[in-house]
């Protein structure tokens, strides 16, 4: 046995090598006075190796254990890549270059940037990346395992068998890597890791690219390059442009159940098929964005998403990730933006996933008080690790740098930021301070909010976040949180509860309408009727409204009539637009054949599409969102009729100096008034905020949209008669249960 450690050598044969490229692979060694090079291959599998040198020349290997330790000594004095023949004891043969040939790919820069929690690219050396190295292609696999004894790959490539590839430590930071040839994208591959018991447990990847669909869960190589992005357009636009500056309309999506492919056994429909269905439905209905919830992998369907184990790949469930760019991209040609759900607050325990990964709470907290939402059964990211965080905040830009996406929204934020939520006394630690406040969270969002506007100025951070913590949407500069948006939680459950109500007793609960606006411009808010509101047993937004289906019909229009004009952006779950009467399930698709049966239902569909144009088109309804200048009640307090008036404005420009001297500023409203009983009024007058002509632009009671078609035609000309204390007013038509849309 020639200069081969007998100590090493039984490592490598019972897969307990933490550094396997040290004795594995060519190695230089010095004999007498002659320099010479002697190679070593461990196969368990191979009963006879042959190695090819650079001439092609074959050298036979001496097998010096019989587990599979093969070596051969060359007179070549220069480094080069080889080729091995093996002959199995089955006979079959094969042929591949020596992974143990390659220098170390991840450098020690990436180690200490990733140590310090600040490599925000590290999804580009951590996982698993098709690369051709010194003219040879394979695939470069690293991972983050501190504690463990021996980490390897295994896949189909080498029959599973973790003593075939394991992997070489890079130091006391815990990541690990080897590059092997002659892999394809496509190939699955999890990591076994030997824990110091001896113990053998099996990973998926955390930084994988794709993943088999479930119930698989091997992840799978995917080379993520090569796709020709064609939205350099919206990308320059939106880097130019806030898009809060403008209409922000999502359409809240689940894409298994937005619609099945129902002659095909029910399957889900791919990227393609969702891209040239969804698209332009969303672009009709005069949405702005879509917001996907579900795209990162994870196991159960029945998570809808919320239990993510694959947080650098899109689910196998509807297609590959170039599928999904191509979605992406078909989205912006068509001047969509897409926003993602994202999970940052947990984890679940699933054993190929991030739970226990080295067999030591990696990712999560030690202590269980501080580890685990023992009421969700998933586990807490240990936000104080620079590893950790690193892990987020890379993802966080890894679906904007890879998928172009336009916006994040954060689940469960308010989870994240005290650590006694959903917990009771005992089950939770304090901080430092002894407050409840997780100060590791707040830091760590602070930190991922910076480098997200620095790196992609104006792709949106949507909060959904529902208690009172101060400054979620301030910058982080000026001691926020640094979020674009927040999840307006308050006024959705005051507003359902509201409308939840028989018409007789809403005027006991008229502050549920106003309150809102209390802490309206407390934060930018995002108001939302969210899928959270129809499951579960909540029912479907429809068949939460009162009375017969003609008043349940009239009375969503007029909830959406109001939360339209409201401030604030908006966003509306699928269904909810054409009034789907069954509450949501993510195991079907929505009821689409309404439409085909039922007239109420395309009348809905026709009102919210109408509603959301005008949304659009009317600068008043959004150009002002943030500031109380552009909102104003008219009148807030007619409690005992159900009724409530307010507007909102816009500033109109004067292009030329003559407009600006003889007009001076000048102003364009947009009046909604809101009854909410079934008792119209044909002679209301209602205070105006400024003289002049109006005309009424939307009615939901108009017959087109299913009402009783009491309308206001023609122009409406405001009179020197005080009203809702203002010096003129108007008399107009007021439906029962519903909403009028004056333009002036």
């Amino acid at each position: 046995m020639i200069n081969t450690n007998m100590h090493e050598l039984m490592q490598i044969v019972n897969g307990e090598h933490a550094d396997p490229h040290h004795i594995l692979g060519m190695h230089e060694f010095v004999q007498g006075d002659q320099s010479m090079r002697i190679v070593r291959v461990f196969n368990p599998e191979a009963k006879e190796i042959t190695l090819l040198d650079a001439t092609g020349a074959a050298h036979e290997m001496k097998l010096e254990h019989n587990a599979g330790f093969f070596s051969v000594v060359l007179q070549e004095m220069a480094h080069f890549h080889y080729k091995l023949q093996f002959t199995g004891y089955n006979g079959q043969c094969w042929e591949a270059y020596d992974a143990y040939s390659f220098a170390p790919l991840v450098s020690d820069f990436d180690l200490h940037l990733f140590g310090q929690g600040t490599h925000y690219q590290i999804y580009e050396k951590l996982g698993a990346h098709p690369m051709m190295v010194e003219g040879i292609e394979g695939v470069l696999f690293a991972v983050w395992a501190p504690n463990a004894k021996r980490i390897s790959v295994v896949g189909d490539f080498n029959g599973w068998n973790g003593l075939r590839h394991p992997m070489r430590s890079m130091g006391a930071g815990g990541v690990w890597e080897i590059f092997i040839p002659g892999l394809a994208t496509y190939d699955k591959y999890k990591f076994e890791l030997k824990l110091h018991s001896g113990e053998i447990i099996v990973k998926s990847d955390p930084y994988a690219n794709f993943a088999e669909l479930r119930p698989g869960t091997a992840s799978m190589v995917y080379d993520l390059g090569n796709y020709q992005w064609n939205d350099n357009e919206w990308i320059k636009n939106r880097t130019k442009n806030n898009p809060l500056d403008g209409p922000v309309n999502v359409y809240e999506i689940h894409p298994g159940s937005w619609r099945r492919v129902e002659d095909d056994n029910h399957r889900f429909m791919s990227w393609p098929e969702l891209a040239a269905q969804l698209i332009p439905y969303v672009k009709e209905m005069g949405y702005t964005h879509v917001e996907i919830i579900g795209v990162a992998e994870y196991p159960f369907d029945g998570s809808w998403g919320y239990q993510v184990t694959g947080y650098y790949a899109p689910t196998s469930r509807y297609g590959n990730p170039h599928e999904f760019m191509a979605f992406v991209d078909a989205c912006h040609a068509a001047d969509i933006g897409v926003i993602l759900d994202w999970v940052p607050a947990h984890f679940p325990k699933d054993a190929h996933g991030l739970a226990m990964f080295d067999g030591t709470k990696l990712y999560e907290h030690n202590d269980p008080r501080q580890g685990e939402h023992s009421e969700w059964g998933t586990l807490i990211f240990n936000y104080g690790r620079n590893e950790v965080k690193n892990f987020l905040i890379a993802n966080a830009l890894f679906w904007v740098d890879k998928y172009h996406i336009d916006g994040l929204r954060v689940d469960a934020v308010a989870s994240m930021l005290y650590l006694d939520y959903g917990k009771n006394y005992g089950q939770w630690v304090a901080n430092q301070y002894g407050g409840r406040e997780n100060i590791d969270a707040v830091e760590f969002m602070k930190h991922m909010n910076s480098v997200l506007v620095g790196a992609h100025p104006n792709v949106m951070m949507i909060a959904e976040e529902s208690t009172a913590w101060t400054g979620v949407t301030r910058p982080a500069a000026e001691d926020g949180l640094g979020f674009s948006l927040k999840w307006n939680m308050g006024w959705m459950n005051d507003f359902l509860s509201y409308m939840t109500k028989d018409s007789v007793h809403r005027k006991h609960h008229h502050h549920h309408l106003t309150f809102g606006m209390v802490y309206a411009y407390s934060e930018k808010y995002i108001l939302v009727l969210s899928h959270d509101e129809v499951v579960h047993g909540k029912g479907s937004l429809v068949n939460k409204m009162p009375g017969d289906t003609w008043q349940k019909m009239a009375n969503l229009r007029a909830a959406y009539g109001f939360m339209m004009g409201h401030p604030g952006k908006k966003l509306l779950f699928m269904g909810g637009e054409f009034a789907q009467f069954e509450e949501w399930s993510e195991a079907k698709s929505l009821n689409w054949f309404l439409l085909d049966q039922y007239e109420h239902h395309r009348k809905m569909q026709a009102f919210v599409k109408d509603l959301n144009h005008l949304y659009l088109n009317e600068q008043a309804c959004w150009q002002k969102d943030f500031e109380g200048s552009g909102f104003q009640w008219i009148n807030c307090n007619d409690y005992e009729r159900s009724l409530i008036s307010f507007y909102r404005v816009r500033e109109t420009e004067r292009k030329t100096k003559a407009e600006q001297e003889s007009l001076g500023s000048a102003h364009e409203y947009l009046i909604f008034i809101c009854n909410f009983t079934p008792v119209p009024h044909l002679d209301y007058r209602v205070g105006v905020p400024a003289p002049g002509k109006y005309k009424e632009i939307l009615n939901s009671d108009d017959e087109k949209y299913g009402g009783s078609g009491i309308i206001n035609y023609g122009e409406l000309s405001s009179e020197a008669v005080l009203c809702d204390g203002r010096e003129h007013s108007m008399q107009i038509k007021l439906p029962p249960l519903g909403v009028v849309i004056l333009k002036g």
